[in-house]
């Protein structure tokens, strides 16, 4: 990442889900053959046969936010599109009054903030860090857009029959996913380096991931619509200190 990077341009989830591409690239299964199992197994069940790979994807969600040491109800949208970047945006509550949230990284800058009535800052954040942290958001978030993993630039290593690792480029950051599959395909599990502070002080990469508890076919794709999410993923630590996120997919639209 360059340490020029600071803060995001001013992009809507409109304009950012109308620039991504429209693929005339099909999904055929007959073309996996050469991976593992367990990998072969989980795009053949998260994706269609005939179905275009889309560039983009459109999530409407709810669930649950920690913000410091409370959680909160929130309700939020995203784009994920695979050549530019992502924007989430969220709306939670803290006695009574509502708190519009925003995470996103656009062509290599990136911008964090929660605002009281969409007019007073709550937390700000932007620079090289956050956006290291925001590619690596992307990585994790790959699960939504199972498409852009048939990329022939995706190398995939067996661990053991039911986990399986991608390793890949997203927004100019080495990634290393590691995905735990069932008999079926459907996603367990997911975990990877991600650039953060959750103690304070320095960043640094930290386990991160998550349990996928419900999954639910959108159009041509299959996808996890409950998850929980974190940092210190697989340790003791996720549960006390690292879980921050819980979400459900309530709708999603490819491009």
């Amino acid at each position: 990442m360059s340490e020029t990077t600071t803060k995001t341009k001013e992009v809507s989830l409109d304009e950012l889900w109308e620039s991504a591409p429209i693929s005339t690239h099909i999904f055929n299964p007959a073309s996996l053959t050469h991976l593992p199992n367990a990998a072969r197994l989980y795009l053949e069940h998260a994706i269609a046969p005939g179905a275009k790979l889309a560039s983009a994807v459109r999530l409407w969600m709810h669930g649950e936010i920690k913000l410091g040491q409370k959680w909160h109800h929130f309700k939020g949208e995203e784009v994920i599109c695979w050549n530019r970047g992502m924007i989430w945006r969220a709306t939670t509550w803290m006695q009574g009054l509502p708190i519009w949230g925003a995470d996103s990284v656009i062509d290599g800058a990136s911008a964090v903030e929660w605002k009281i009535l969409g007019l007073f800052p709550v937390m700000q954040a932007a620079g090289v860090d956050v956006t290291r942290s925001g590619a690596g958001r992307m990585q994790g978030e790959s699960v939504w857009l199972p498409s852009v993993l048939c990329s022939p630039d995706i190398i995939w290593t067996e661990m053991d029959a039911a986990h399986v690792r991608a390793n890949f480029i997203a927004l100019g950051e080495q990634a290393e996913l590691v995905l735990a599959v069932d008999r079926s395909g459907g996603l367990e599990r997911i975990k990877f380096l991600r650039w953060g502070n959750p103690e304070g002080g320095e960043h640094h990469y930290v386990d991160f991931g998550g349990e996928v508890t419900a999954e639910k076919t959108f159009g041509d794709y299959t996808i996890p619509t409950q998850l929980r999410l974190g940092w210190f993923f697989d340790s003791e630590r996720f549960e006390s200190e690292g879980e921050f996120f819980r979400c459900s997919i309530d709708n999603a639209i490819y491009r």
